[in-house]
């Protein structure tokens, strides 16, 4: 699915409307949140998932501690 959307004014900031296509294939609603993540192609939009965030946390808070160790097991 290709589509263009234009960019257009919301008060005081700008934001794209997503058609109901869209939505439909992301499974979201108004009012649901999506995660936007840069990728090598571009970026790609996706619905949130709550415990993929919480993961997400996690991993992060163990990646700052065990940082050097990571490190050297990447080697």
């Amino acid at each position: 699915m290709v589509l263009e959307l234009k960019i257009r004014k919301v008060g005081n900031s700008v934001g794209v409307v997503l058609p109901k296509e869209v939505l439909t294939h992301l499974k979201v609603s108004e009012g649901d949140t999506v995660t936007l993540t840069e990728t090598q192609d571009g970026v790609r939009l996706s619905a949130a998932d709550p415990e993929f965030a919480k993961t997400m946390a996690v991993f992060e808070s163990l990646n700052r501690r065990y940082r050097n160790a990571l490190r050297e097991l990447a080697k």
